[in-house]
């Protein structure tokens, strides 16, 4: 769990109607950057209060157990998302989105058919 002192400083509604977040530190220590770092992409939860936490409510939130499902997407949209993003950071050539996953969806096709017997 991190803990770290942030101002909202805005959001956003997105089409999904799901909304973007965004929060802003002041100077943050290497441990707690690389905290940051560890979970990156990961699904989680987000606690703001407008005062710092009290160790009650710290041990409170530690101790908090989750039963989250995604239920939002299916897992074949949750895969196109996924294969979106790294089109996003690395278009390997592809200028089309589409074409992009089209050849990596029959590489994941493959790679299954291939250890029928």
């Amino acid at each position: 769990m991190i803990i770290l002192p942030a101002q909202l400083e805005s959001y956003r509604s997105l089409k999904d109607k799901s909304y973007k977040i965004t929060f802003e530190t002041g100077e943050i220590t290497p441990e707690q950057a690389a905290g940051i770092n560890g979970i990156l992409q990961q699904y989680g939860y987000l606690a703001f209060k407008n005062e710092p936490f009290k160790e009650q409510e710290k041990h409170l939130l530690e101790n908090l157990e989750s039963d989250y499902e995604d239920k939002g997407k299916t897992p074949s949209q949750r895969l196109r998302a996924v294969l979106y993003r790294n089109w996003e950071q690395n278009k390997e050539g592809y200028e089309d989105f589409q074409l992009y996953y089209n050849f990596k969806l029959e590489k994941i096709i493959s790679h299954y058919k291939n250890k029928l017997d």
